[in-house]
């Protein structure tokens, strides 16, 4: 414990010091998002759904490719995705609304990856031979997937966080994609099914899916945490 509190310290200090040295490309470009964020919360007069759906209706597929990249922008950062994904059903019904979302979803989750790892991947590269998280690391690169799928399963589990988490381990990039699109597709299609209700008529089978959902993936952590993986071997040499 004390060796993985050490180690948390020192990764605070030594991001700090990392972001420190980076180079000015790298700062206009964070600050760029940073300040293009910030103007489309102060400027942009964001609509209703209701109104999001008359336009929906009237837009046509040029609107429907918009809300598809809203849904990939936004999620980028630390926002709630369920509301992109409650309203995709109640725009777009549940069969086109549940594309749009896995789509769009996998699609963020993806350019997350390459973002963080863009930005901090040579950094935290050699700080994952720690003893500390030398073993959680190596069973990320082996079996990643199953801890990856079984988190988007748990609605509670911030969806940009994962992305974050997963994108400073060895997580290979395609199971990575691959988890996101099978774990968030069950809760997916709640959140849509819950958009398209709002429209049609309440039903209270969503909130039981979810909560069956969320036991299902609580489920998957507790058999990743069980099902040995050989690491004594390849975490020696790294060390």
């Amino acid at each position: 414990m004390k060796s993985f509190m050490h180690f948390c310290t020192t990764i605070r200090r030594d991001a700090w010091a990392s972001i420190r040295r980076w180079s000015l490309a790298r700062f206009l470009t964070v600050g760029a998002i940073a300040v293009s964020l910030l103007v489309l919360f102060i400027l942009i007069d964001f609509p209703t759904l209701s109104s999001l759906r008359e336009s929906a209706d009237s837009a046509g597929n040029g609107f429907m490719l918009l809300f598809w990249l809203g849904y990939v922008f936004f999620t980028q950062f630390p926002l709630p995705r369920t509301v992109w994904t409650v309203a995709s059903g109640i725009l777009y019904g549940p069969w086109t609304g549940l594309l749009i979302a896995l789509t769009a979803l996998t699609a963020s989750a993806a350019i997350s990856l390459l973002l963080v790892r863009w930005l901090l991947g040579d950094w935290m590269a050699p700080r994952l031979k720690h003893p500390a998280v030398a073993g959680i690391n190596y069973r990320l690169r082996k079996r990643g997937w199953l801890a990856v799928a079984s988190l988007r399963l748990i609605a509670g589990v911030p969806f940009s966080l994962v992305n974050y988490t997963a994108a400073l381990t060895s997580i290979p990039f395609i199971p990575f994609v691959i988890a996101t699109l099978i774990g968030s597709a069950p809760g997916t299609v709640v959140g849509v099914l819950f958009g398209d209700t709002l429209i049609a008529g309440t039903n209270p089978l969503v909130v039981v899916l979810l909560a069956a959902i969320a036991v299902v993936g609580i489920g998957g952590l507790i058999l990743d945490a069980r099902m040995p993986v050989q690491t004594r071997t390849v975490i020696k040499s790294e060390v």
